[in-house]
């Protein structure tokens, strides 16, 4: 059978076509030589992914994003091509949009759950999940920390306003004049402590005599302290408070009655009696003064004895 030029112009054109087919699909990233299956995940917001991302299960390349489609609900519902059909994925995987650096685009980390032994087939949804790319990550640290900022920036400018409605012309001239005269201060006191350093270099050695003194001084009362105790100083002192006491204790019976003294105190006829006879006796010796010869007669010729004559009493 002679095959004509028609018939190897079609089959040139078709294995081109075919060839062409298998080409773009496998720049896609799928081959039509193997089999794949369909699995699909639905998510609130995608983050920035896009069709043909990589699909990767702990990093290695297992497949990719055919589409995202947004559905009625306002949800995205993306579909994802598995290579891979001899890697056992769980219904209840998860499906993770992770970003994999700064400059690579968005793709898809499937989380195997390998507790769970019922196998997702072709048509089935995965669980959806969003990690936080460094970017974003980052972003949500540094986010306090530029409020923190931006408050500290306007506490700034309320200072700032405040310190120039408070640092008017006179304050500034007041600030001047007080800098001013807190530097002519230091260097009075740097004139006084030149004076003072000054006088003590001519004092050195007075200073030293003075202390040498001091010292001596010091040691002399130490001595004096230790005199004072060889001296039985407080033998002394306890002498001396029991004698204190046995005159308490002796006021304390002339106080109550007790012995002479405290009679002649309290015995108020004792003390009558006494009185009385001092008075007799004033009386007995002035009459001695006024009439000696009442109780001394010396007579050469025998005079009479006079009658006695008793004082009058003095008023």
């Amino acid at each position: 059978m002679k095959i004509t030029r028609e018939i190897k112009t079609a089959i040139l054109v078709i294995s081109s076509l075919l060839l062409f087919i298998w080409g773009y699909s496998f720049l896609k990233g799928s081959n039509l030589f193997n089999s794949h299956k369909r699995l699909f995940v639905e998510y609130d917001n995608v983050e920035g992914l896009t069709s043909s991302a990589a699909v990767t299960i702990s990093g290695k390349n297992v497949g990719k994003v055919n589409s995202i489609k947004l559905q009625d609900n306002g949800k995205l519902l993306v579909e994802i091509q598995i290579n891979e059909d001899d890697f056992p994925i769980s219904k209840t995987s998860m499906a993770e949009i992770y970003e994999p650096g700064f400059i690579g685009g968005k793709q898809i980390a499937i989380i195997p759950n390998y507790k769970d032994k019922n196998l997702a087939v072709d048509g089935d949804k995965l669980m959806a999940g969003i990690k936080l790319g460094l970017t974003a990550e980052l972003g949500n640290k540094l986010e306090p920390t530029q409020h923190k900022i931006d408050g500290l920036l306007g506490d700034a400018d309320k200072l700032v306003v405040n310190l120039n409605s408070v640092l008017d012309d006179q304050t500034k001239l007041n600030l001047k004049l007080a800098v001013s005269q807190l530097s002519q201060t230091l260097t009075e006191v740097n004139k006084a402590t030149k004076q003072v350093n000054a006088m003590l270099a001519a004092n050195t050695q007075k200073i030293g005599n003075t202390l040498t003194n001091a010292e001596k001084a010091s040691a002399n009362f130490a001595k004096i302290t230790s005199d004072l105790e060889k001296a039985k100083l407080s033998q002394t002192i306890n002498n001396l408070e029991g004698t204190l006491g046995n005159v308490n204790k002796m006021l304390a019976d002339m106080q109550s009655g007790k012995g002479t003294m405290g009679k002649l105190m309290k015995d108020e006829a004792l003390y009558n009696n006494l009185a009385k006879t001092s008075k007799e006796l004033e009386l007995l010796l002035q009459d001695v003064r006024l009439h000696p010869t009442r109780y001394v007669n010396v007579s050469v010729f025998g005079k009479k004895e006079k009658p006695y004559k008793a004082p009058e009493e003095q008023k």
